[in-house]
């Protein structure tokens, strides 16, 4: 890595980021790095191929040094900077910051910013990506179960993936979960976790404060933990929606009802979804929902900048009379969204064998419990 901090390794690095790196150009131009840069060939093609991973979910990350796994681990830029938001001003220690993409929108906003890892190359790695503008940031090399700051807001985000494998169990985690909540106990802190963690399981291990589910760009991207002193009074779950830049929240209005679809259905996002707050959010946009346990709400008029599905027919589902249905509205190309059935998309969209010019959306779920339960299927053009 340090060959990389150089002036010769930034200009190899200039030098490869021209080639196309495609999986029909690899080998060639592998062999071409070879012959230009000997046996270090393979660390700057893999630091270009990363760099372009990272464009993806990182601003301003063009010079920036990663490992593979890092990458993948690091948090996206608007998710990071949605929570130095909420840090706005505090002093901040961040345990695990891995290469620095946390600490990237902690000097903005924090009144300090203190960041370490236990991985000496990636806290190198991070003193290089965050060109360190005098004492905004300070860097340590550190293991987050000792504490080597008092009266700091804690944010770690342990690892979750071992190679290519996940890890589910929060226990499994590195560090585990248990372990670091047990070290932090009487601190404020922002913990990371995978967005399908079981919110049961991390109340049994004893914390008692606020989980917000965070989407961006249309995908749940994490479930994030805060202590009690750092989240409102009486609220224990929150979804924020940086799409669209809404917040919600288990101490708002819930009052929802039950009606049969009006002009429009609406699927919440997905972090809506994830923090149990379905209601909330249609109390919100004056919707309602179409059954007490399907996340799907309706309503007579489209919130604005949501994407929703006008309804066009609704009919009990079963396959022959949904694939009649979509034939004589002359439906070639589907989208099919479900809920509370066992129906696989691909599998149903296969087997429906359309051949006509059109598109719709079909949406599919169950409406009622017991021996009222029915399957329904609902016909549908979407808003965009």
């Amino acid at each position: 890595m340090a060959y990389l901090r150089t002036a010769e390794g930034r200009a190899a690095l200039d030098e490869v980021a021209g080639y196309q790196l495609t999986d029909a150009s690899l080998i060639a131009e592998i062999s071409s790095a070879r012959a230009r840069f000997g046996e270090r060939a393979g660390v700057l093609v893999e630091t270009v191929r990363l760099r372009r991973r990272a464009s993806a979910k990182l601003r301003d990350a063009a010079g920036w040094l990663f490992t593979d796994e890092a990458l993948q681990q690091a948090t996206a830029t608007p998710v990071a900077e949605h929570r130095a938001r909420r840090l706005a001003g505090a002093v901040v220690h961040d345990v695990t910051c891995s290469v620095g993409t946390e600490l990237a929108a902690l000097r903005d906003t924090a009144q300090l910013a203190v960041g370490s890892d236990i991985d000496a190359v990636r806290l190198a790695m991070a003193e290089h990506n965050l060109g360190l503008r005098g004492e905004s940031v300070l860097l340590c090399r550190a293991d987050a179960l000792r504490p080597v700051t008092a009266d700091t807001v804690v944010v770690a985000d342990p690892a979750r993936r071992s190679g290519t494998r996940r890890r589910f169990d929060p226990r499994g985690y590195l560090p585990p979960l248990d372990d670091l909540i047990g070290v932090l106990a009487g601190r404020e802190y922002v913990v990371k976790c995978a967005p399908g963690i079981d919110f049961d399981a991390v109340r049994r291990l004893g914390f008692d404060g606020e989980i917000e589910v965070t989407s961006w760009a249309g995908s749940v991207r994490e479930a994030c933990l805060w202590s009690r002193g750092l989240s409102p009074s009486g609220v224990h779950r929150r979804a924020a929606v940086l799409d669209t830049g809404e917040q919600f929240t288990d101490g708002e209005p819930d009052d929802c009802p039950v009606r049969p679809a009006g002009t429009w259905i609406v699927d919440p996002d997905g972090a809506v979804v994830r923090a149990g707050l379905v209601r909330q959010y249609a109390v919100r946009h004056g919707l309602w929902q179409l059954d007490a346990d399907i996340a799907y709400l309706s309503g007579d008029r489209l919130p604005p900048g949501i994407r929703g599905f006008e309804v066009l027919d609704t009919l009990p589902y079963h396959e022959r009379r949904l694939r009649q249905a979509l034939s004589d509205r002359g439906v070639g190309a589907v989208e099919i969204l479900v809920r509370g059935l066992d129906v696989d998309p691909d599998v149903l969209r296969s087997r429906l064998r359309l051949r006509g010019s059109s598109q719709a959306t079909v949406i599919l779920t169950r409406l009622g419990t017991g021996r009222a339960g029915r399957a329904t299927a609902f016909i549908c053009r979407p808003s965009r």
